[in-house]
């Protein structure tokens, strides 16, 4: 007898067909629990995958793709409701962005959303053209038969839904489909809820910062402006700051410092440096660099000396055409000079050292002729900040973008030189633009 014999004889002929049926069905659930094996380690890795990435729109578009390729869906989307119950974003799946675009980007919420929103609970349909709640598709709307839709919840608060259409295989979306989705949707109503806490102790660390920074004085005709952007890393405080002083003798001092450090605690030291420099320097009225040099000795005496760069600089007329630049530094970033030519170039000269190193050693001052027309820009290095490419390179991206916005006006500069860093930085950023005329036309 043959070894295939043998076999058929063992597990056909003797088991006979109800058998051989059961071994069918047996291997059919094994093939099955493989199956699910599968599905749920790509779950788990989904929801790693989301927890570890601090960008909303990103963490919520993870979820969308993963859940759709979980259930093998053809369309997905994800709908985040705001505090009055509106759709305020959408996260699209299979919808090309065209088509996205001519249906509208926020849904409404009627119809089968409408179920959806008002009582949050998962909804299984197999056409949903039969269900009593459906009012039809938009315009340009892809036309989808078979729906599972999800509430994205935490804690009983609603936050939005997932929904998905069309399997591609074909067939209803199933009891384990749905499950794999309310998971996702967990993590999901998680990843909104940190966002909206981290947005609002944003908004109120940086209420709380601007509340420490000056508003700029009358500076005799010079022209100037501020700007102060958050980390968007957590604590969003630190100790970035800007100044201007018009002292006694006419001349403004401009100043911009930064504590080293990046908590409420650097804010509060940032706050009581730039106090006792700006009486200092009014006080004083001398060239920057007896400015820092008393300031580190003050501090050194009532602090023990708290690390922190700053810059300060005079600009004094020099004839009627031209100003003159006179600056010291305590290890703070160059200053950024750009001619009405658009030739861009830093200010390159002895850093010095930060304060709270050595009080006693000496610090130099430097000059600089400005030519009527120019821009000058003082900055802290969250501006010029860009891992993991390097300091040499973003400050090279801020000449590049300052040269290019010489002429326009000097707010909208200000704002589109922070907006070519892209929404997230490393570090807050201070910073301090001037443009200036020729001394003689602000005396007519």
């Amino acid at each position: 007898m043959s070894e295939q014999e043998r076999d058929g004889g063992a597990y056909g002929a003797d088991l006979g067909p109800l058998g051989a049926e059961s071994v069918q069905r047996m291997r059919a659930g094994l093939r099955q629990i493989q199956e699910l094996h599968g599905r749920m380690e790509r779950l788990l890795d989904a929801i790693l995958a989301i927890s570890s990435e601090l960008e909303l729109n990103q963490a919520l578009r993870t979820v969308v793709e993963v859940s759709a390729d979980l259930v093998d869906a053809r369309y997905g989307a994800l709908g985040v409701l705001d505090e009055q119950g509106q759709f305020s974003d959408l996260v699209t799946y299979g919808v090309p962005d065209e088509v996205a675009d001519a249906i509208g980007r926020m849904p409404t919420a009627h119809g089968l959303l409408a179920e959806l929103v008002s009582r949050p609970r998962p909804m299984r349909i197999d056409d949903v053209t039969t269900h009593p709640a459906f009012r039809g598709y938009p315009a340009s709307h892809p036309m989808m038969k078979s729906l599972l839709g999800v509430p994205v919840l935490v804690r009983g608060t609603v936050y939005g839904n997932m929904y998905f259409a069309d399997k591609r295989g074909g067939g209803p979306f199933t009891g384990d489909d749905e499950r794999l989705i309310a998971a996702l949707a967990s993590a999901a109503g998680v990843a909104i809820e940190n966002a909206r806490l981290y947005e609002r102790i944003r908004r109120g660390a940086e209420s709380f910062q601007r509340s420490l920074l000056p508003e700029l004085p009358d500076m005799n005709g010079l022209r100037a402006c501020a700007r102060y952007r958050p980390s968007t890393a957590i604590p969003p405080v630190g100790g970035d700051w800007y100044d201007v002083v018009m002292l006694p003798d006419g001349v403004a001092c401009l100043v911009v410092g930064d504590v080293m450090g990046h908590d409420v605690r650097s804010a509060v030291v940032m706050s009581q440096i730039s106090n006792m420099l700006r009486v200092i320097a009014y006080e004083l009225c001398r060239p920057p660099s007896r400015i820092l040099a008393r300031l580190d000795e003050v501090l050194h005496g009532l602090h023990g000396g708290p690390m922190a760069t700053v810059l300060v600089a005079r600009l004094e007329e020099r004839g009627d055409t031209e100003w003159l630049l006179r600056w010291s530094s305590a290890g703070h970033p160059p200053p950024l000079l750009v001619t009405d030519d658009g030739a861009a170039f830093y200010l390159r000269a002895e850093a010095g050292h930060p304060l709270g190193v050595a009080p006693d050693l000496p610090r130099p001052d430097h000059e600089q002729v400005v030519p009527a027309g120019s821009n000058l820009i003082f900055y802290t290095d969250g501006l010029v900040e860009e891992p993991p490419e390097g300091i040499d390179a973003g400050m090279a991206d801020l000449a590049r973008a300052a040269a290019e916005l010489r002429d326009v006006p000097l707010e909208e500069m200000c704002d589109r030189l922070l907006a070519h860093r892209g929404e997230r930085f490393c570090d807050d950023v201070a910073l301090l633009a001037m443009r200036v005329a020729a001394p003689a036309a602000l005396r007519s």
